[in-house]
């Protein structure tokens, strides 16, 4: 590794630790303990029937005024099934109250739902005429048979709850849970309550408490937010890493709300919009039962559930598969974070297609990792050639160089002319071997963002990794380490062991080039990323280390077809014949640069021994 080689791996894990700190989910002092599988299990699980006593007939008139008829009546549950979800609808509201998404379990083997009784509700609160906000909460619906719907080529089930306050007032709610589907279709209407409620847009509010599905609550807690998209084509979004209180209220209108479990989503989409939104995010760290708390408030326009055909939803309660929330809704699968700015766009259009073909061939998620990688370094080769040609270079070169360097002494503007002019006669270039390397960068942090959130990997065991989607633990520690935690990812010390004996084989190359503080940052890096990673997705980790083993391959078939003594005659060539030719472009600004350098320096030094 020489000097060049160097600045670019230092300026690579600056920037990579810069990104670390600022854009990862921040360190918690100490992960929470999972809870054991009965004991999630115990509650996670809804109740089976709650006895609820309701007020007398006076109360309800003098809190509910006009609404109280719809009061009436004994809570009930009306269940939608398909071969994807179970939603549990209660009458009491009319509003769906448990969520059970049928073919997925938690880490602890536990039943996964995203909504239950204990951990949050869904209602709407409708401003009335004489001035009360009367919540559907506190009337109760009756509901119709399940009646089994056809619509087009889609088949599913149906069934409408209904609160009469007067003959001919009504509120309808239509509940359509499509076959093979993770959408519920829901359609709220007014029926002749135009004298009963006002202009004022109607307030619905989901809180949601999110319980630990996952093996690590810390990445569980981290993971988890409200993303919200507004109608003029924005994404907004709570911070994931945050623990302290968040409040973001939507500056327009909004198209869709999805509250993010890591790698599930519950979320309602609207056929319109909502007119506004107000979104909260809260952590209780001392709270061993729920990870963080969100609650969304949107605004329903009045004249939308007034109209002929009601205002219409989608609730969406499935995995945050980017293949299938890209149905749902334009920009839904932002709900599956890919990184910011190119990196989401090199996962987007590079990274998850090979990822999903992959799929359909191998069945082994370990090894369509090794797949990928050995896909995208054969895509990177030509930059990795370039480079390893450009060090090639430097290192015929050196002798020339240290002549120089002796000739010229502790002249350092004539050494770097001098060394400048060499460069520009040889057509060697110390930043060909830097730029190809910070090329592949986009890829590397692109990767970085995939892996955690990848809900492909969940669940998936490789070798001694029972879920890639989070980290192997093979090694478990009886004591906390500072910056590590109470165990060790074989994974992770693979990929650390494998980086530094490609630093050590670097540097038993370039002995002369790598010394003093720079051969100790080499080795430092690795180290430090060891600490990083160690909480890390084992498929990240895995990625890395196979990574490392297939740039040993890559280095030793590339180092057989450069012949350095071939590549020196070829520069001396270079340099013979352009002896004579002056510096043009890029390098003649560089030499005129360093030249009027050289002469403030000199006239500096002047000035200060007249003094």
């Amino acid at each position: 590794m020489d000097r060049n080689q160097a600045t670019g791996l230092m300026l690579m894990s600056a920037m990579l630790l810069v990104y670390l700190f600022f854009f990862s989910p921040k360190k918690e002092e100490q992960a929470q303990q999972p809870a054991k599988p009965a004991a999630a299990a115990a509650a996670a699980r809804p109740d089976t029937a709650t006895a609820v006593a309701r007020p007398d007939s006076a109360t309800l008139v003098r809190n509910l005024g006009a609404f109280a008829a719809a009061a009436q009546g004994a809570e009930q549950s009306v269940e939608l099934r398909n071969n994807k979800v179970t939603v549990s609808l209660s009458t009491r509201g009319g509003r769906p109250q448990v969520v059970l998404l049928n073919d997925e379990k938690t880490y602890f083997g536990t039943p996964l739902y995203l909504l239950d009784k204990q951990s949050g509700g869904i209602d709407v609160q409708v401003p009335a005429a004489d001035g009360r906000k009367v919540k559907l909460s506190s009337l109760n619906f009756r509901p119709s048979a399940v009646q089994p719907v056809t619509e087009g080529n889609k088949q599913g089930q149906r069934v409408q709850m209904v609160a009469e306050l007067a003959p001919g007032q009504q509120i309808l709610q239509t509940y359509t849970l499509y076959n093979d589907s993770y959408q519920l279709a829901y359609n709220l209407k007014f029926q002749g309550l135009n004298g009963l409620v006002t202009a004022e847009p109607l307030t619905l509010t989901w809180l949601d408490k999110v319980r630990q599905t996952e093996k690590s609550a810390k990445q569980n807690r981290s993971h988890t937010t409200i993303n919200y998209y507004l109608a003029e084509d924005d994404l907004g979004s709570i911070a994931e890493a945050s623990e302290d209180p968040e409040e973001q209220v939507a500056p327009g209108p909004v198209k869709w709300i999805g509250h993010k479990h890591d790698f599930f989503t519950a979320g309602l989409i609207a056929d319109k919009e909502f007119a506004s939104g107000k979104f909260n995010s809260n952590v209780n760290t001392a709270d061993s039962t729920f990870l963080k708390t969100l609650q969304s408030t949107v605004q329903i326009p009045a004249a939308d559930v007034q109209s002929a055909s009601g205002a219409s939803f989608q609730y969406y309660f499935g995995p945050n598969s980017f293949p299938i929330l890209k149905k749902v809704a334009p920009n839904f699968e932002r709900n599956v974070y890919l990184g910011w700015g190119v990196f989401r766009y090199v996962n987007r259009f590079l990274v998850i297609p090979v990822f999903n073909f992959l799929e359909q061939y191998i069945s082994s998620y370990g090894l369509i990792i090794v797949l990928l990688v050995v896909i995208i370094k054969l895509a990177l080769w030509p930059l990795v050639y370039k480079s390893y040609l450009s060090q090639a270079k430097m290192r015929v070169l050196k002798p020339e160089i240290d002549q120089i360097k002796e000739k010229f002494g502790d002249d350092q503007m004539a050494v770097q002319q001098e060394t400048m002019k060499l460069y520009q006669s040889t057509g060697a270039s110390p930043l060909s071997g830097c730029l190809p390397m910070l090329a592949t960068l986009p890829i590397l942090f692109a990767l970085f963002q995939f892996f955690p959130n990848a809900i492909e990997l969940r669940g998936e065991s490789f070798l001694w990794a029972q879920d890639l989607s989070t980290y192997d633990d093979p090694i478990k520690l009886p004591f906390m380490v500072p910056f590590l935690g109470n165990h060790i990812s074989l994974f992770t010390l693979l990929m650390t062991i494998s980086t530094l004996l490609m630093t050590w084989q670097s540097n038993q190359m370039n002995p002369a080039a790598m010394q003093g503080p720079m051969k100790f940052y080499s080795y430092l890096m690795p180290l430090i990323f060891f600490f990083v990673l160690n909480d890390f997705p084992a498929g990240l980790t895995w990625y890395y280390f196979v990574s490392n083993i297939v740039t040993f391959a890559q280095q030793a078939i590339t180092r057989t077809f450069v012949d350095e003594d071939k590549l020196h005659a070829q520069l001396q060539a270079n340099k013979e014949k352009n002896k004579d030719k002056k510096p043009g472009g890029f390098q003649a600004r560089l030499a005129d640069a360093m030249k009027a350098a050289q002469e403030r320096e000199t006239e500096t030094r002047k000035q200060s021994k007249k003094k």
